[in-house]
């Protein structure tokens, strides 16, 4: 009993804001439970490798697989694939629990291993041999894939595929009692060299490998293949929908024979289509290279888009969940734009981060009619999205802080902040107007701006009815916090990393300018103490994350996102096209 395919593009219409995302997955269980395929179960499962750590394309499958579980009253089991233990960590094991935690995932009393079932893959494979479906082959790895063949031409029978029963059983038993040397000998399925699907082609299903596993030790110097565990785990746990990404498809007919020979509990295969996000790798092997050679911090470096890196830079899980729901699933490949990611992120964020202000390149404002020493309190909203939020005092002084940016000597066209006599609106507090510009003698910078305010203005209304073109946030210089803020770029200068001249590797496109650390900024005193984790949206700047790097008073704060949105702008787009 195979499972189906059903074909189904995907883009990025299916994102547009009120147009059902694609999930054909829904389809065929749909279809399963009404015509009672499964007993009216639906069983799933998230199968990670502990190789690494889990990546935003990994939350894709982790929402697709509990989310699916959970909507049809089923159940999904967490399973660690662990057969290879040359490449597998406890570090790993511990990352993916703690993500899909996080995530607001929950397994119960279902967290299993294939490492668990080694015994019992021990025993189908003596059932492979015993029914002539598998034999001990002594080429080498080179050489299996030399008789391999290739798409175009078949492969050659090795000359170990006729062994009797007897001696490949002899042969396995003394491979698992760690008589041969790594590579020595492979167990192959018996199938046809000559089939158009190469993993068809006698693929090996066991391997010497004397290296100690994470969980058995050294129990074990035979390990099965990633192909023969990961279905007979699946049957031994009796999932039902074995959900897997598309580059399986192809695997699927090996799946299929497998589990029909050994004749055993068959669940349904479908295959979708992985996330592939612009700006961004998501293999396991290329993200560990970027750890290794030195090109982030590790794996949770907020560049890095691990689940680990996103929830560091201030990602929250109900964003990462709803852009997962509104990608869909799909049977063709496609790009995800990463504008949508973070548009996701904006949303969410908007709704519950406190607004608070913050000063990243300071400029010195000294207010000449504010009296020396007085200090007073303005009321600031906490979110104007969320009433019950409520609001916080401020504390505002005769000399502030405002942004560089924010001035300009020589101000250009349809700049509209401070400059010399002109007058702006500080938030929650008064007008002020700059009235001289000093400057340091030797460089000829701007170092202090000398401004005056306007005291009927509080709370940022003249009562003559004057308007300003400006309202700009500020910090007060005796009151503020110093803090170093962060700001994170795309780790990658083109939308396809993979995109380089021959000879190159998708390093060639690392961004030089990901990473700008700012190590003398300022921020209202409210923020004293903030823990770690906690998420805000700086007025006018974005929305900022304390990272776990802060220590000793010093807040360290990571840059979400910025407040610039192009994914709504791309909605917007979309749905006048729709209307037109």
């Amino acid at each position: 009993m195979g499972g189906d395919t059903i074909a189904m593009s995907e883009g990025r219409t299916n994102a547009i804001e009120g147009a059902p995302p694609s999930n054909f997955i829904k389809e065929i269980i749909e279809e399963d439970l009404r015509t009672n395929r499964f007993g009216g179960r639906v069983h799933t499962r998230f199968p990670p490798e502990p190789n690494g750590y889990l990546h935003i394309g990994h939350a894709k499958s982790i929402c697709l697989n509990f989310g699916l579980a959970e909507e049809y009253g089923g159940l999904c089991n967490l399973r660690f694939d662990d057969t290879n233990p040359t490449k597998e960590d406890i570090e790993y094991v511990e990352s993916i629990i703690e993500d899909v935690r996080w995530l607001g995932f929950d397994w119960g009393d279902r967290l299993f291993y294939a490492s668990d079932y080694f015994e019992q893959l021990y025993e189908y494979a003596e059932q492979l041999i015993k029914l002539g479906k598998a034999y001990v082959c002594d080429l080498s790895p080179d050489e299996i894939r030399e008789y391999r063949g290739t798409l175009t031409e078949p492969g050659r029978e090795s000359p170990y595929r006729n062994r009797s029963v007897e001696e490949n059983l002899d042969l396995f038993r003394r491979m698992r009692a760690g008589e041969f040397p790594d590579g020595a000998r492979t167990l192959r399925a018996k199938i046809d060299m000559a089939s158009p699907n190469l993993n068809m082609r006698d693929p090996v299903i066991y391997r010497i490998r004397h290296a100690e596993h994470h969980r058995t030790g050294n129990k074990w110097c035979i390990y099965p293949m990633y192909d023969f565990a990961h279905c007979l785990s699946d049957s031994i746990e009796g999932i039902t929908h074995s959900i897997c990404t598309l580059e399986f498809e192809d695997h699927r007919p090996l799946y299929d024979w497998f589990l029909d020979v050994l004749g055993v509990y068959h669940p349904r295969q479908i295959e979708f289509a992985r996330l592939n996000l612009t700006y961004t790798v998501l293999s396991k092997r290329k993200l560990l290279t970027l750890v290794e050679r030195g090109y982030v911090r590790g794996w949770d470096d907020p560049r890095m888009p691990t689940l680990s890196g996103l929830r560091r830079r201030g990602y929250t899980p109900e964003a990462i969940r709803n852009f997962a729901e509104r990608i869909g699933v799909a049977k063709t490949n496609s790009v995800v734009d990463i504008a949508l990611l973070e548009h996701c992120v904006r949303e969410d964020l908007n709704k519950r981060a406190p607004r608070v202000m913050a000063v990243l390149r300071p400029l010195k404002v000294v207010l000449l009619n504010y009296p020396e020493g007085q200090v007073e309190e303005v009321e600031a909203i906490n979110n104007p999205e969320d009433p019950s939020m409520g609001t916080r005092k401020v504390p505002f002084s005769r000399v502030l802080y405002i942004e560089r940016d924010d001035f300009r000597e020589e101000p250009p066209p349809q700049f509209y902040r401070l400059a010399p006599g002109r007058e702006v609106r500080l938030r929650y507090a008064y007008f002020i107007k700059c009235v001289d510009v000093i400057k340091d003698p030797r460089t000829g910078e701007v170092v202090e701006l000398h401004c005056t305010y306007d005291p009927e203005t509080r709370g940022g209304n003249a009562p003559d009815g004057r308007k300003v073109k400006a309202t700009l946030h500020w910090v007060s210089a005796a009151h503020a916090i110093e803090a170093e803020v962060r700001l994170y770029d795309y780790l990658f200068t083109k939308p396809d990393p993979s995109d380089v001249e021959e000879g190159q590797d998708f390093t060639a496109n690392i961004n030089p300018n990901s990473l700008e650390v700012l190590p003398s900024c300022w921020v209202e005193p409210s923020l004293k103490g903030a823990p770690i984790g906690s998420r805000y949206q700086f007025e006018r700047l974005g929305y900022f994350c304390v990272d776990p790097d802060s220590a000793n008073g010093k807040l360290v704060f990571n840059r979400t996102v910025t407040l610039r949105d192009t994914w709504a702008k791309i909605e917007k787009a979309q749905r006048a096209n729709q209307d037109s």
